[in-house]
């Protein structure tokens, strides 16, 4: 009875202690990844700034221009 009392406790200390194991991995794992994510959403902002910009730009361009007259010959 007494080895059984044993596995017993040894069981709850193993699963109590992976329990603590995993929230504290899960938490360090979040606080490595949180700075390296705000850097990426920064420069994913630059590019949509920059693609956003040029888009503009060439709409503006294209809207300035003269239009062409036909280019098709006719028979």
């Amino acid at each position: 009875m007494s080895i059984l009392t044993f596995l017993v406790g040894a069981l709850l200390g193993m699963m109590t202690g992976g329990v603590i194991s995993v929230r504290y991995l899960r938490r360090e794992i979040a606080a490595d990844i949180d700075p390296k994510l705000k850097r990426v959403l920064v420069q994913l902002d630059i590019i949509q700034s920059a693609l956003d910009l040029a888009i503009v730009t060439r709409i503006q361009e294209l809207s300035t221009r003269p239009p062409r007259g036909p280019t098709g010959k006719l028979p």
